[in-house]
């Protein structure tokens, strides 16, 4: 039972960080195409807050996340692996909460990819949180 859940729970994390990375690759195509003057409508890619930390597109952070994950996953059995899985789940949620109320209230654009990549991280987030409390 144990092998079955820890392969379900690799799946899942696997499945949520691919997610991520397809989400962070486009919206960093379309935050140079924005770069580059070739967007034909205004999009997210060029608030501030999509360049919230360094004045990194907020897309470059998420593609540095979700393959970390993927690194990290053949370990995700070690403790001290699991703790730094969920440390980075803790800020990429803490980041997807600042982005979301952004979306909602400040920015009020809409954008299904960013909707995408925040409950990815959101499940990432309670599913390494059920984790480590085991």
């Amino acid at each position: 039972m144990g092998i079955k859940r820890s392969m379900l729970r690799k799946l899942a994390i696997a499945a949520l960080a691919g997610t991520g990375l397809y989400v962070s690759q486009h919206m960093l195509r379309k935050s140079k195409r924005a770069q580059r003057g070739e967007l034909d409508e205004p999009s997210v890619v060029e608030k501030p807050a999509a360049h919230v930390l360094f004045g990194l597109p907020t897309s470059e952070l998420g593609l540095l996340y979700y393959g970390a994950l993927f690194a990290a996953l053949p370990a995700s059995g070690l403790k001290g692996v699991r703790g730094a899985m969920l440390a980075g789940s803790t800020g990429a949620f803490a980041m997807s909460v600042y982005l979301m109320y952004s979306l909602l209230f400040v920015t009020k654009a809409e954008c299904p990819y960013c909707w995408t990549s925040h409950a990815s991280n959101t499940l990432l987030f309670a599913l390494l949180l059920a984790e480590n409390r085991r």
